[in-house]
């Protein structure tokens, strides 16, 4: 589209918000806000009463539109991007289950050698959600496939998809923890914490050796008691990491996700979806990697056991949550659902604001955080006609 200027009655820059003005895009990254306009010849996108904030960044998402990353299906892949964008997400890291060696083999290649063929939201990354995970807390993960952290297979997965794993969750408890967390983050990657029965001391010193996420907190792992922590205690107590919330309704009590926002502070909470490929489809019978899965009154539980498995959520949805749940600031809650989870993988300087000489992916909202509009590059690419 060219040169042009964004004009808004509210801005979530990164710098907080402002109201009433003009923000710059250049060639389909964003430029500089500014009150006044240098002069009346420029072009204009007139957004009066509006907002615009970040799109959105799903670091923790298994499926959506009927497709899953675990069908090793590039087009599927695809049409979940596409279908993200009604999500008022720009960016996100697609993510596996637990399964055997050579089909994680398998998805990571097919991500690595065509992740750039998306036409909706970015693929920034992966996500491993296993299989290094112990059994009690196993939830929708196969625990047939569970093994001992492994560099050597590890560094296969992140050759196969030259380099695009950006975060891999594993349980500390298990047998060689510390020093595969200690060896790839020092390779850039982030280690998140998951599915695990780890006491407090196990999940501090796995923290102590570079991990720095809590995935879905409260749900896969031990819980808090008052003379054994647990990994809920260590995600409210451990400096400078990083607690996943999906906020639903059904994966934690809006009480429970007030506590934990209390004591990490906005900043140190992602958001995420964990969406499985039910969403935006119909309830009705689904699959979550091998297992059989119902969708009813917006929630995916097992058939086997009514365990959750994983969500329908979208993720501006999660935003809207927590506001109607009054738990945190608007601003705040976007920035949990943009910044926040781009920082965690350490892909902030692509994403997640509305940074000057970023992209200029953002999303044009109503006052009641009704998604009107999704921009990619300066282009919009969806369009909310209701």
């Amino acid at each position: 589209m060219g040169n042009y200027y964004i004009y808004a009655s509210r801005f979530f820059l990164p710098s907080g918000i402002e109201n009433e003005g003009y923000l710059s895009v250049n060639e389909g990254k964003f430029g500089s806000y500014i009150k006044e306009l240098p002069n009346k010849n420029e072009t204009i996108l007139d957004y009066s009463g509006k907002w615009i904030a970040p799109g959105l960044v799903d670091t923790h998402i298994h499926g959506f539109m009927g497709h899953d990353v675990m069908d090793n299906d590039f087009e599927g892949i695809k049409a979940m991007s596409e279908g993200l964008l009604s999500c008022g997400v720009t960016s996100f890291l697609p993510t596996t289950l637990t399964s055997d060696v050579e089909t994680l083999n398998q998805v990571s290649q097919t991500i690595g050698d065509r992740y750039q063929e998306v036409k909706g939201a970015k693929i920034r990354g992966i996500f491993f959600e296993g299989p290094f995970f112990t059994e009690e807390h196993k939830g929708a993960q196969n625990p047939r496939f569970f093994q001992d952290p492994s560099i050597e297979i590890f560094h296969h997965w992140q050759e196969l998809s030259h380099g695009l794993i950006k975060k891999i969750a594993i349980a500390p408890e298990r047998e060689g923890a510390v020093g595969f967390t200690e060896k790839i983050v020092k390779e850039g990657v982030a280690v998140a914490l998951a599915h695990s029965s780890a006491t407090y001391e196990q999940a501090e010193m796995a923290v102590s050796s570079g991990a720095s996420i809590f995935v879905h907190t409260y749900n896969g792992m031990s819980g808090m008691n008052h003379r054994e922590p647990g990994m809920v205690g260590a995600a409210m107590t451990t400096k400078d990491t990083i607690a996943e919330l999906i906020c639903d309704g059904h994966h934690v009590h809006p009480a429970a996700a007030e506590v934990l926002i209390k004591a990490k502070t906005p900043e140190h909470i992602a958001l995420v979806t964990d969406c499985m490929r039910a969403g935006g489809m119909p309830e009705g019978d689904y699959t979550l990697g091998e297992f059989p899965v119902e969708v009813k009154d917006g929630a995916a539980r097992l058939k086997e056991n009514g365990s959750l498995a994983g969500s329908v959520l979208r993720l501006m949805d999660a935003v809207k949550n927590i506001c109607d749940w009054d738990i945190a600031t608007i601003e705040e809650t976007i920035r949990m659902a943009s910044i926040v989870p781009a920082k965690s993988c350490h892909i902030d300087d692509l994403c997640g604001s509305l940074q000057t000489g970023q992209d200029a992916d953002f999303l044009v909202l109503d006052t009641q955080l009704n998604l009107h509009e999704t921009y990619l590059n300066g282009v919009s690419v969806y369009k909310n006609d209701n």
